[in-house]
């Protein structure tokens, strides 16, 4: 299955099965390229998050115009902190961000349990590797990715630069079929 890519600089499709890289310096301009990813080509997304709660990314969604009927959000961070939360038919939580086994489990239930395209937003790897540590979140990262191949579906993997050191960035780096590079002045480069 082929799925359309409404980023610059990015090819005009990709195959099922593909993880991209979204490398940022920050979280600034990260939303509109997440969005984009998205909006496009799409029966079903999920939302996998480890940096803001349901009720922010559902506000992410709202702000960038991206059609909420289709998403699913997997929330990490509001049962550890105390947060009020509700869970809904779109709108599920696992207990921490460093619960690898419940956010892969989860993700797994969510692409067997729908047809059609399918994406992946795991926003983000960099807040996964702070909770669990880099080690966990390279493992997670290659569950997830053989996840995608299995189901024909496509994911997009938020990871900040700042906080890692190179090695650790080339290790996630060499994961991933594609690599989208976000300076800090908005602007991409891209690598398929």
């Amino acid at each position: 299955m082929e799925y359309t890519l409404e980023i610059d600089e990015t090819p005009e499709t990709i195959a099922g099965g593909t993880g991209i890289l979204l490398l940022h310096p920050s979280t600034g301009e990260t939303d509109r390229i997440d969005t984009d990813f998205l909006k496009v080509d799409t029966d079903h997304f999920l939302v996998v998050s480890t940096r803001t709660t349901a009720r922010e990314v559902k506000q992410k969604l709202e702000y960038y115009d991206v059609d909420e009927e289709r998403a699913e959000i997997l929330d990490t961070l509001s049962i550890e902190r105390g947060y009020s939360r509700r869970k809904t038919d779109t709108v599920h939580y696992v207990a921490a961000p460093d619960d690898i086994d419940g956010i892969v489990e989860h993700i797994e239930g969510f692409l067997s349990e729908h047809d059609g395209k399918l994406r992946i937003s795991f926003d983000s790897v960099t807040e996964l590797a702070y909770y669990a540590g880099d080690d966990d979140a390279l493992e997670a990262v290659e569950r997830i990715l053989n996840l995608l191949e299995e189901y024909d579906a496509v994911g997009l993997f938020h990871l900040s630069e700042d906080p890692h050191d190179d090695a650790v960035v080339d290790a996630f780096r060499e994961q991933f079929a594609g690599i989208i590079d976000l300076d800090e002045d908005g602007s991409v480069d891209a690598d398929f």
